[in-house]
């Protein structure tokens, strides 16, 4: 059995991890969520699996793997494969209303929150919140199904006219509007459930904050503004928190800084990190190291 199989979907992610991997002589498969299928007789495509599915499949392929890799990686992991961002995860990250409710039960604060299964009881579950409001998709990306609504009348025409976001899984978020402070958000980046890295991010009026080389790439796309932080003992703290509550191997939790009281709001968590583009610039070092040194310690617990 081969010792690495890594699943991705968007094919220029990677790109930098292959690299890292190919410079450190590791053996690995690259196999592609699009394509793929898979026999409940066969054995796991290796015994560690590394499950890099990103939310935003959906936006790419109308047939996205994001349910179907769940039955996937929860079939390889019975199978006996140790699997990373497995399952678990998953269902962490295809839920924005689960992570909201993580970051809740470990004391943490988030931005007010209501959640409803059809678009006709958003006005209804506005009722007593303060404008403005976002709709959020349940299962988003790239900054995907968001909406900003500074009055119930202009919620109210937005449902009636079937103008609202949409989710894949029918879920939909209604979420106090938290101002930013200094116009930015805190991005920290977990590895084996310990704090790896931090950006600040600029958010001016965008909501896809992704930071890594491929998205910076994109035709038409304004660049991000971010710089390396050392946030507060207290939000590393929270971080690994999170991830070692949720499971999560490798992945991002963002947070920010509400400019109305100071509070430092949990309101993200990304399973999907290829992290910062131009590390060397950023961060004066390159985590894909650090991942493949991680890979390389599961291998060999793998093989003992």
């Amino acid at each position: 059995m081969t010792d690495l199989a890594i699943l991705y979907e968007h094919p220029r992610w990677f790109e930098p991890l292959f690299a890292a991997l190919d410079r450190r002589g590791i053996d690995y498969r690259a196999i592609e969520w699009g394509n793929h299928h898979f026999d409940l007789a066969a054995p796991p495509p290796a015994s560690v699996v590394f499950n890099r599915l990103a939310m935003s499949a959906f936006l790419r392929e109308p047939e996205h793997p994001i349910f179907y890799a769940a039955a996937a990686l929860d079939h390889w992991r019975r199978g006996g494969a140790d699997v990373l961002n497995g399952p678990d995860v998953l269902a962490f990250d295809s839920n924005k209303a689960r992570q909201l409710s993580l970051f809740r039960s470990l004391g943490l604060a988030i931005p007010a929150t209501r959640v409803v299964h059809r678009a006709a009881d958003l006005v209804g579950a506005a009722e007593g919140m303060s404008y403005p409001l976002l709709v959020k998709a349940n299962i988003g990306g790239a900054g995907a199904g968001i909406m900003r609504f500074d009055a119930s009348a202009e919620l109210a025409s937005a449902v009636t006219d079937r103008a609202v976001p949409t989710s894949i899984d029918n879920v939909l978020l209604l979420q106090d509007y938290v101002p930013a402070r200094d116009g930015s958000v805190v991005r920290m980046e977990t590895l084996g459930g310990k704090f790896l890295y931090a950006l600040e991010v600029a958010t001016g009026e965008a909501f896809d904050l992704c930071p890594a080389d491929a998205c910076i790439a994109q035709p038409g796309r304004a660049a991000i503004r971010m710089k390396a932080i050392d946030p507060e003992p207290d939000l590393i703290a929270a971080a690994e928190q999170v991830a070692q509550a949720s499971g999560l191997d490798v992945g991002g939790v963002e947070v920010v800084i509400d400019d109305r009281d100071g509070s430092a709001r949990f309101y993200d968590f990304n399973a999907l990190s290829n992290f910062v583009a131009k590390p060397l610039e950023v961060l004066g070092w390159d985590p894909h190291e650090q991942l493949v040194d991680m890979l390389v310690a599961r291998i060999e617990r793998a093989r003992a």
